[in-house]
């Protein structure tokens, strides 16, 4: 690998949050026309994660982005970007990450939203990581989460079967050392945006009841065109990114990619020639968790100690846009990471506490500050 120094965005931190919630193929067989043996063959699914009633992308993005820094040891005061992958946000605006900034107190901190379907968490990796490379930043906070279950049509046998719900999240710092993220592949193929879409809720097709009772506010797929897309772009992006890095595919020493479907997963790795000691899934027991899906298994993949420093990562996925990315990333953190004091966890604990009560303050001061403005407006009218 390179021996040049550089400015380069280097992974400190990873954190997972998945609901406590779990749909098992069993129970879905029990709610549409499948079974337990058709699912598995052809998705390779065994359960998936289903958020309860009082979860939110939102929510599950602070969970796992509390990990990430604790991990990392960071102070949220001192993140500098919080980008949220995500089709399924808590509204239309604001951005799920300005919620997720404001709840963390990262106060210092810029936020937004970044749809790229399923591919969106790897969109989200490069950009932060360019704008660490550029001297922009330092410190990054980059999150990838779904609640699929709310925009699921649990009618459709062909759709249900795939999604479950989850968040992960990595921080990225600057540092001169060597590795990090090494290479970068985006690309787009607007004209299969009708492939894989919500259908409703914009301003295509504003919400109105005859969409509702249409069910067009649910994900609507061509399984089939999706299957073949995959197929091909999952391979070639990994040749593509391996190449930019000046490596070689041999080189690998871990392979995630997005966690869709089993057979385009050993479609992709056996056009790769990957041996499967060295491809990462978590499928079987998450499903497809869309823009969650990547960093969630990472996440798994190095707890597991499946992660070694001096190691090649690629991450790869794929999705609604059509879009697609891949990442190289050689490793540079030892690990294990040393058990950090109590003291340090209490300390961001507290800080997390002592956001809330800001939040809540400054929510006070606009409130009082609108009404004495009514107020005195009122007695000058």
């Amino acid at each position: 690998m390179a021996n040049e120094r550089r400015r380069a965005a280097h992974i400190s931190g990873w954190g997972r949050y998945v609901p406590t919630g779990v749909l098992t193929n069993e129970d879905l067989s029990r709610m549409v026309d499948t079974s337990e043996e058709w699912i598995l063959q052809r998705t390779g699914i065994l359960e998936r994660r289903v958020a309860g009633s009082g979860e939110t992308t939102g929510s599950m993005s602070l969970r796992a982005a509390q990990a990430a820094l604790d991990v990392a040891q960071v102070d949220p005061r001192k993140v500098e970007l919080i980008i949220v992958a995500t089709v399924t946000p808590d509204y239309p605006f604001p951005s799920t990450a300005c919620l997720v900034q404001d709840a963390l107190g990262a106060r210092n901190a810029g936020a937004f939203d970044l749809s790229a379907g399923c591919s969106g968490f790897v969109y989200g990796l490069n950009v932060a990581a360019g704008l660490i490379e550029a001297g922009q930043y330092d410190n990054a906070l980059v999150i990838g989460a779904e609640t699929l279950s709310r925009i699921t049509d649990w009618t459709d046998r062909n759709t249900c079967v795939l999604f479950g719900d989850g968040a992960g999240a990595l921080v990225l710092q600057a540092n001169g050392a060597r590795g990090g993220v090494l290479s970068s592949v985006l690309r787009a193929d607007g004209s299969g945006g009708d492939l894989l879409k919500l259908p409703a809720g914009g301003s295509v097709q504003p919400a109105s009841s005859e969409s509702v009772d249409q069910r067009q506010h649910y994900i609507h797929m061509d399984g089939r065109q999706v299957f073949r897309f995959a197929t091909r772009v999952l391979p070639e992006a990994t040749r593509q990114v391996v190449e930019l890095a000046g490596l070689e595919v041999e080189d690998i020493a871990l392979y995630i990619p997005h966690q869709a479907n089993g057979r385009i997963i050993e479609s992709a790795v056996k056009a790769l020639g990957i041996p499967p000691e060295r491809v990462f899934t978590n499928l079987a027991r998450y499903g497809n968790t869309s823009s969650a899906s990547v960093p969630i298994a990472l996440a798994e993949a190095i707890d597991e100690g499946r992660v070694q420093r001096g190691d090649l990562v690629v991450v790869a996925a794929f999705g609604a846009g059509l879009a697609w990315a891949a990442t190289a990333i050689e490793w540079s953190l030892p690990l294990p990471v040393p058990k950090q004091p109590r003291r340090r966890i209490l300390w961001r604990r507290m800080l997390y506490h002592l956001a809330r009560v800001q939040s809540w303050r400054r929510r006070l001061c606009r409130r009082v500050g609108a009404w004495l403005r009514r107020l005195v407006e009122g007695e000058d009218a």
